[in-house]
């Protein structure tokens, strides 16, 4: 039976996920990666399927890992892991990224759409949305509904830039994006280490067996 708490949680996940790494995305040196690109090619479509493909991949094999971890510690230590790595990430994503330049690739061997696919997903390899997307894994214990809001969140923030180029960054103010964004992980690690709600460790559900016990009083309970 469809529960309704259940489908609130992976919502919470999906959104929580999807909002998080749109934010951290802006001004990384993946987003600086796509504005390249963008410049090189001229070609958007194929730069978009190929960050999309790449995001997909990537951030799937990130998902599994922190849904990984959630089988190896118990409650207790993931809270203090969780904690100590959102915290982490706020300070880290205060520190511009910049883009190492590797000479000129206007005329690609594979085609646009294979090389911007492996461009980014070399690029993102250790990024900071990549880590968000395991913490965020371990911490929702729902890696579909994690991986395709940390997906969202990456074409959120990369494809405009392709579409537009630099008109559009220039228009947002990076520095309070990365101060939001700081904020946000730092309220997740505060959430984290208080005792917020992490999915199937210290709330346990109430067996079937003892909800009808629960959900009929003596004066509601149908007459046989």
């Amino acid at each position: 039976m469809f529960r309704c708490g259940r489908y609130d949680d992976q919502m919470e996940a999906f959104l929580v996920s999807t909002g998080i790494v749109a934010l951290a995305e802006m001004g990384d040196k993946t987003q600086l990666l796509s504005l390249v690109l963008a410049a090189r090619f001229r070609k958007p479509w194929p730069i978009v399927w190929g960050i999309f493909v790449a995001t997909l991949v990537n951030h799937g094999l990130a998902g599994a890992l922190g849904s990984w971890v959630t089988t190896q510690l118990g409650p207790q230590a993931l809270r203090w892991v969780l904690g100590a790595s959102f915290l982490a990430m706020a300070v880290w994503i205060l520190i511009p990224d910049k883009l190492d330049e590797e000479g000129d690739k206007a005329n690609p061997r594979w085609g646009v759409f294979a090389t911007t696919a492996v461009a980014f997903f070399i690029a993102e390899m250790g990024d900071k949305t990549q880590i968000a997307t395991v913490m965020l894994a371990a911490q929702f214990q729902s890696w579909f509904w994690v991986v395709a809001g940390t997906t969202l969140g990456m074409m959120l923030a990369n494809a405009p830039v392709v579409w537009l180029g630099e008109a559009i960054t220039r228009k947002i103010s990076l520095t309070w994006v990365h101060r939001i964004s700081a904020v946000v992980f730092a309220i997740l690690g505060a959430l984290a280490f208080w005792g917020g709600p992490l999915p199937g460790s210290d709330n346990p559900m109430t067996s079937p067996q003892a909800m009808p016990t629960a959900l009929y009083s003596p004066l509601t309970a149908p007459q046989l």
